[in-house]
C-alpha cells in the first residue's frame, strides 16, 4: 500500500503541496486507505453483531423470570451495554479521543491504555470468546437449515413423525461458504454483508413476532403465564427454577454483548465527524433495535407459549404453520449468521495475520500480495497465508461443532465469562484512566460497584451454563442425527 510520505521520500515525484495533498485524499491521518463508514453502515455492523438467533430464544428466557423479572433483566442489560460501549467508543484514540493515536482493535486499546498482565488477560478473553462465537454459529446455523428440512418433512407426513436429520451435511455447506467470504481482506469491505444480515434479522424477528401476535389473538388452547415465570412443583423442581434462572440470565446478557469487535467496527469509520461522537450514535440507534426486538419477541413469545415456551419457536417447533413462512424465516436465521460470522472472526484473522507479518517480515508466502482478474469481479489481490490460515480456521471451526453439536451450552459458559471483562470491567477501567478520574469520587465509586455487581451476575450465569453443559454431556452422541 502506498503512503503519502513516499511522495517526499521518492525523486521521481515532484514535491509539491497540490501534489501530496491529491495523495493525502486517499489516506487516513495513520497512512492506512481513506475510511469511509458512517453511522448507517456501524449501525449496521453493530446489528448484526447483536441480533442473533437468540432473539427467538427470549421466549424461552422471560418464561423462566415471568412478566416482572424478564422485562427488567433485558432493560437493565441494553442500559449496561449502552453506557459501557459508549466509554470503549472514547477509547478508540489515546490520550485524546478526538486527536490521539488510533488502536485498531480492542486489545491495542486495552495495551495503550492499561498495558501490562491486563492485556494479556484481555486478549486471552476476547479471542476464546470469538472462537466461541464462531464455533456457535456454525452450530445454529445448521439448525436453522435443518429446520428447514424438517418443516417440509412435518407438513408432508404430520407433526407426529420424528423426522430426524443429521446437522453435519449443512455445517459443512455452511463452513464452504465462510471458506469463500473469509478471503475479503479488509473488514471494511464487508458492510455490505453487514446491511444483508441485518435486513435477515429484522425479516426473522419481525415473522416471530407476527407468529406469536397471531397466535395469542387467535386463541385456541389457553396458555398459562406468571409474575414470576415457571412454577416450582408445577412446572418444574426448586434446583430446576434457580438453574433455569440463572441460565437464562446469562442468555440476556451474552445476547447484548458486542464490545469485543466494537472499536474494529470503529475503525471503520471515517474522521470526520469525530469516530467516538458517530459511534455514540450508532451504538445508541443499536442498542434501542435491538432492545425493541428482545421485548417484542421476548414477550410476546412468553404470550403465546406460556410456561412451556420452547427454546427456539422457529427451530424448536413452537410453529408448524405456515411451513413456507418457518422455512423463510429459518432461512433468514441462516443468512444472517453467514454476516454474523464474519464480524466476529474478522478480528482473528486481523490478529494472528499482523502477528505473523511481524514475526516473518521476509516471508513472502506471508507478506506477498497476488494479483488475479476474477471475471465480472475484476482484479483481487490474493495473500497464500491469507488463504490457507482463514481456509484453515474455518475447517477446524465446522470440525468442532460437528463432534460438539451441543456447543451452544458451552458457548453459553464462554459468553457468561467473557461479559464482565469485556463488556464492563475493561471498558470501565480504561475510561477511570484516561479521564484521570479521582479515586473515591462519586462517578469512580459507582462505576466500580456496577462492574463488581456485573461480575457476580456473571459468576451466576456461569454456574447456570456449567450445569446445563453437564445435562448434555450424560447424552453425548456424537455424529448422529438430531430430534
Amino acid at each position: 500500500m502506498n503512503n503519502p510520505d513516499q511522495f517526499q521520500k521518492n525523486s521521481m515525484y515532484v514535491e509539491t503541496p497540490e501534489a501530496f495533498a491529491d495523495a493525502s485524499k486517499d489516506f487516513d491521518d495513520d497512512g492506512r486507505a481513506k475510511r469511509t463508514g458512517t453511522w448507517i453502515t456501524a449501525s449496521a455492523h453493530i446489528i448484526t453483531a447483536v441480533i442473533g438467533s437468540g432473539v427467538l430464544s427470549l421466549a424461552w428466557a422471560i418464561a423462566q423470570m415471568g412478566w416482572v423479572a424478564g422485562p427488567a433483566v433485558l432493560f437493565a442489560f441494553s442500559f449496561i451495554t449502552y453506557f459501557t460501549s459508549t466509554l470503549l467508543a472514547d477509547c478508540y484514540r489515546s490520550p485524546d479521543p478526538v486527536h490521539g493515536k488510533r488502536n485498531y482493535t480492542y486489545s491495542d486499546v486495552v495495551k495503550s491504555i492499561l498495558g501490562g498482565r491486563k492485556f494479556q488477560l484481555c486478549g486471552l478473553a476476547q479471542y476464546i470468546n470469538l472462537v466461541g462465537v464462531t464455533i456457535g454459529y456454525t452450530i445454529t446455523a445448521s439448525i436453522s437449515m435443518v429446520a428447514v428440512k424438517r418443516s417440509n418433512c412435518f407438513h408432508k407426513h404430520g407433526h407426529h413423525d420424528k423426522c430426524y436429520t443429521s446437522n453435519n451435511p449443512f455445517m459443512i455447506l455452511f463452513a464452504c461458504i465462510q471458506i469463500v467470504l473469509s478471503q475479503i481482506p479488509n473488514f471494511h469491505k464487508l458492510w455490505w454483508l453487514s446491511i444483508v444480515a441485518a435486513i435477515m434479522s429484522f425479516a426473522y424477528s419481525s415473522i416471530g413476532l407476527g407468529l406469536s401476535v397471531a397466535k395469542v389473538a387467535g386463541g385456541g388452547e389457553p396458555v398459562k403465564t406468571t409474575l414470576t415465570g415457571v412454577q416450582v412443583g408445577v412446572d418444574v423442581t426448586g434446583p430446576e427454577k434457580v438453574w433455569r434462572t440463572f441460565q437464562a440470565i446469562g442468555d440476556i446478557a451474552f445476547a447484548y454483548a458486542y464490545s469485543n469487535v466494537l472499536i474494529e467496527i470503529q475503525d471503520t469509520l471515517k474522521s470526520s465527524p469525530p469516530e467516538n461522537k458517530v459511534m455514540r450514535r450508532a451504538s445508541l440507534i443499536g442498542i434501542v433495535t435491538t432492545t425493541l426486538f428482545y421485548v417484542l419477541c421476548g414477550c410476546l413469545g412468553y404470550a403465546a407459549f406460556g410456561n412451556n415456551a420452547p427454546g427456539n419457536f422457529l427451530t424448536g417447533f413452537g410453529f408448524y404453520e405456515p411451513f413456507w413462512l418457518i422455512d423463510f424465516a429459518n432461512i433468514c436465521i441462516a443468512v444472517h449468521l453467514v454476516g454474523a460470522y464474519q464480524v466476529f472472526c474478522q478480528p482473528i484473522f486481523g490478529f494472528v495475520e499482523k502477528w505473523s507479518k511481524e514475526r516473518w517480515p521476509n516471508s513472502q508466502f506471508v507478506n506477498e500480495e497476488h494479483a488475479v482478474n476474477f471475471p465480472v469481479c475484476g482484479t483481487y489481490c490474493v495473500n497464500f497465508f491469507r488463504v490457507v490460515w482463514r481456509t484453515t480456521y474455518v475447517i477446524i471451526t465446522a470440525l468442532i461443532a460437528m463432534m460438539f453439536p451441543f456447543f451452544n451450552d458451552f458457548l453459553g459458559l464462554i459468553g457468561s465469562l467473557s461479559f464482565w471483562p469485556l463488556t464492563v470491567y475493561f471498558p470501565i477501567e480504561m475510561y477511570i484512566k484516561q479521564s484521570k478520574m479521582q479515586k473515591f469520587s462519586f462517578t469512580w465509586t459507582w462505576l466500580k460497584i456496577l462492574s463488581w455487581a456485573c461480575l457476580i451476575v456473571s459468576i451466576i450465569s456461569a454456574a447456570g451454563s456449567i450445569q446445563g453443559l453437564a445435562q448434555d454431556l450424560k447424552k453425548y452422541q456424537p455424529f448422529k442425527a438430531q430430534q
